[in-house]
């Protein structure tokens, strides 16, 4: 990979202070609204002696995940399209392909630190116990930013302008979100609607974050999951992705 394109991407990304707020700051500042609840701190018989706030720190790291995938890709992807940056990188040393697999770096590094900064302050404002199961916790973490990634692909390699980007991407963002529990924790969902769920990347995600949480390693039919729509969404994406 070119270390200047990586570069200039995070400074880039940097500029972009709506970026920066909804990927990196968003999910903790929800968790500490959240966690400012005082019924939130409470434990809870239906959650298995959690509290809510317990809950909610998976959640909050997968919403970052999601941010990152299904929205700041794909308009940064397709602005560069949009713009002819792809098409004039032809006629230089560089690959479009280098650009591809450097956003894919910044949105995944800046994905990650904001999950990294949910647990931090879930932990010191809240109490949150840090995952028991530390291994386990971040090969499903690693293996839910590859599907929100290979997710993003697919949603560029769909789109030929960043409002076609953007109206896509909000589309898909609801669903992945209701997946990840945000609305209802996926433990507290009916059986036969938690069962759907987890066939889907971030409900598998949810899922393995829970059980790699309690000191449990991560149920291998959900990483499996994760690693299955990788797999298939990163197929989808380089058939349909086009450089102009």
């Amino acid at each position: 990979m070119n270390t200047a394109v990586l570069r200039t991407e995070f400074r880039l990304f940097g500029r972009e202070p709506g970026a920066v707020f909804w990927v990196f700051l968003f999910p903790t500042l929800l968790l500490v609204i959240l966690g400012s609840i005082p019924s939130f701190r409470e434990a809870d018989q239906s959650l298995g002696g959690l509290r809510p706030i317990d809950a909610y720190v998976p959640v909050a790291v997968l919403i970052a995940l999601i941010m990152s995938g299904v929205q700041t890709l794909p308009q940064a992807l397709t602005g560069h399209r949009e713009r002819g940056i792809l098409r004039r990188m032809r006629l230089t040393p560089v690959r479009p392909a280098a650009l591809l697999s450097a956003q894919m770096v910044v949105q995944g590094t800046v994905a990650l630190g904001s999950a990294l900064l949910a647990l931090v302050v879930g932990r010191l404002a809240f109490g949150v116990r840090l995952p028991k199961q530390s291994g386990g916790y971040l090969l499903a973490l690693l293996l839910a930013a590859a599907a929100a990634l290979a997710l993003g692909s697919v949603v560029s390699a769909l789109s030929r302008t960043t409002k076609i980007a953007g109206a896509i991407g909000s589309a898909v963002f609801f669903p992945m979100m209701f997946c990840a529990g945000v609305w209802i924790p996926v433990r507290e969902m009916p059986h036969a609607m938690a069962r759907v769920v987890q066939l889907t990347p971030f409900g598998a995600a949810a899922r393995a974050l829970d059980r790699a949480a309690a000191g449990q390693w991560p149920g291998w039919e959900h990483l499996g999951v994760l690693a299955l729509w990788t797999a298939l969404l990163t197929a989808g994406a380089a058939r349909w992705f086009r450089w102009e």
